[in-house]
């Protein structure tokens, strides 16, 4: 089942953010995507897919800035489609948002950059650390 995060799905969202195998957060990361995941809890909308009783994946936008925020799924449940349903909902809110254009990054080499090139993501540059910056028109 899809539906809009609670803050009751806080600490799960987290589980599964901390579970991934790729984009592993640094120490150095930690707070400032807490901070920025604190203001969407307040503003925007988390995705979540739910199963056996618990989140499995998420996706988030932040429409402050046109970014997919956030789009990882619990690696238990990887492979089943989870991504490719809960991203289209976190571009949409930026379409609402007045958004042209839904940007992201991802490091090179990883299953993550793999799925965006097959589901229309073109890579538009790099930034210093070798991340890629992919864009979709919405």
């Amino acid at each position: 089942m899809i539906r809009k995060a609670t803050h009751a799905d806080r600490s799960r969202i987290s589980e599964v953010r901390l579970a991934v195998r790729e984009n592993q957060l640094s120490a150095a990361s930690v707070s400032k995507v807490e901070t920025t995941a604190n203001w969407i809890f307040e503003n925007a909308t988390f995705w979540v897919w739910e199963e056996a009783g618990a989140v499995q994946g998420f996706s988030v936008a932040d429409p402050r800035d046109g970014t997919i925020f956030g789009l990882f799924i619990h690696p238990d449940y990887e492979g089943r489609g989870l991504a490719r349903a809960l991203l289209p909902l976190a571009c949409e809110d930026l379409r609402a948002a007045g958004f042209a254009a839904a940007t992201l990054t991802t490091g090179p080499g990883t299953r993550a950059e793999r799925f965006y090139r097959e589901n229309g993501w073109e890579e538009t540059g790099r930034q210093d650390n070798g991340e890629i910056i992919f864009q979709k028109a919405l």
